[in-house]
């Protein structure tokens, strides 16, 4: 009778969907299968140090400077994005051009203290990059004194400068 024939014409549709749907699915997961994840090789970062003390020194030098000085130990060529400073007395200047692995860059911070009142002071630079860790602080700590400076440094130890009177 035609409700019979209708009746597996219905039937047969059904089992062609779903055979459809499981196709489609399986063809979905084998595509992502096949596109293997690749570990992302990046540039490293490794500062001789982060961290610079210019110890004291007089208002009328007010202005001081330090390189900080890092090699590039990853894989891939680094690229430094961004380095902003805590404050607008710190002005940092980096290297544009990508730093190859193996290679040398720095970042130049220099601290200016004209019209600053004298006393302590700790600035960070924030450093952002294509590389591992970002981002990454570097640090500037320093004391400005009202009058010319009467003492000098004596030695340097771990990035900070002793002095005696």
């Amino acid at each position: 009778t035609i409700f019979a024939v209708i009746y597996k014409t219905i039937d047969m549709r059904k089992y062609m969907l779903m055979a459809v749907l499981v196709m489609t699915t399986a063809m979905g997961f084998a595509q992502e299968q096949q596109q293997e994840v690749k570990p992302r090789v990046k540039g490293e970062m490794k500062f001789e140090h982060t961290r610079h003390n210019f110890g004291i020194f007089a208002i009328d030098t007010a202005v001081v400077t330090h390189d900080f000085v890092f090699t590039n130990v990853g894989k891939a060529p680094l690229i430094i994005h961004q380095a902003n400073a805590s404050c607008g007395c710190t002005v940092p200047e980096y290297t544009l051009e990508p730093i190859m692995p193996g290679e040398k860059g720095k970042i130049t911070v220099t601290y200016n203290g004209k019209g600053r009142r004298p006393g302590v002071f700790r600035k960070s630079i924030t450093i952002h990059n294509n590389g591992k860790q970002t981002p990454l602080r570097l640090y500037i700590e320093g004391e400005m004194i009202g009058e010319e400076a009467p003492i000098k440094p004596v030695e340097l130890i771990q990035d900070s400068t002793v002095y005696v009177n």
